[in-house]
């Protein structure tokens, strides 16, 4: 299953971008596999792009910092603060990228024996997430993707 939705805030006259999966995978596992970078390596971002993690200090205050390559061989750095985690149900970052700021609020849900997955992007206008809303659609289903592979190897 997956769900996307964009939603004005009113709080703050931002907009949201909601994607949304239920994995076959309980829910530390699906927790583990965003939490270690050994193993977001492996599946973080769209179809075709790698990763070197640089720095990965998952607790409020840490910081992420890494390069993710394209297939077009153009070289993103990439630079988010861990805001809140709580383990294994919720962890919080800021995207500091000037490109496209956001907050993503990822929450891991369990159903079952499985996981529900919702990244929740809080952008800080509704202009910004409409003018990145077409790319991110898409690459969050190919970063969905990617992860349920993943996932597929660890049974």
């Amino acid at each position: 299953m997956t769900t996307m939705a964009t939603n004005p805030n009113e709080e703050g006259g931002g907009c949201e971008i909601v994607s949304s999966r239920v994995f076959a995978a309980p829910r530390d596992l699906v927790f583990e596999a965003f939490s270690n970078p050994d193993h977001l390596v492996h599946w973080w971002g769209p179809k075709g792009f790698t990763n070197t993690f640089s720095e990965f200090d998952l607790r409020p205050g840490g910081a992420w910092v890494s390069s993710c390559a394209g297939p077009d061989g153009v070289d993103y750095q990439i630079a988010k603060d861990f805001v809140e985690v709580v383990k294994p149900e919720r962890i919080v970052l800021q995207h500091l990228s000037p490109v496209h700021r956001f907050r993503m609020t990822m929450t891991f849900a369990e159903h079952f024996g499985k996981t529900e997955l919702t990244w929740c992007m809080l952008f800080e206008s509704a202009a910004e997430a409409t003018k990145v809303k077409s790319f991110l659609t898409e690459a969050n289903e190919q970063n969905f993707d990617r992860l349920r592979e993943y996932l597929a190897t660890w049974s």
